[in-house]
């Protein structure tokens, strides 16, 4: 199974909805939250030229946010995408 990273705000409605996706297709995630880390989100923005969350990385590679990863999951990608 894929290694997958998720950057969260503790409060933010899509940041839950892409946890639940991920929990109710059991698929483990580590989740960093970073509700009070600017700095972190400025450094993520750098990287992936996104400056909102979630940020999910699969194996190290950016996937995108909530809505990405729901449409992985519409398209039946989840297989592919997270070795499942």
């Amino acid at each position: 199974m894929s290694k997958v990273l998720i950057y969260t705000f503790k409060t933010c409605p899509y940041c839950i909805r892409a946890k639940r996706l991920l929990f109710k297709n059991n698929i483990e995630f580590e989740e960093v939250d970073i509700t009070n880390d600017e700095d972190k989100l400025k450094e993520l923005e750098k990287e992936t030229g996104v400056g909102t969350v979630p940020q999910i990385f699969v194996d190290g590679k950016f996937i995108g946010g909530c809505d990405d990863l729901y449409e992985l999951y519409r398209n039946k990608k989840f297989p592919e995408i997270f070795g499942i």
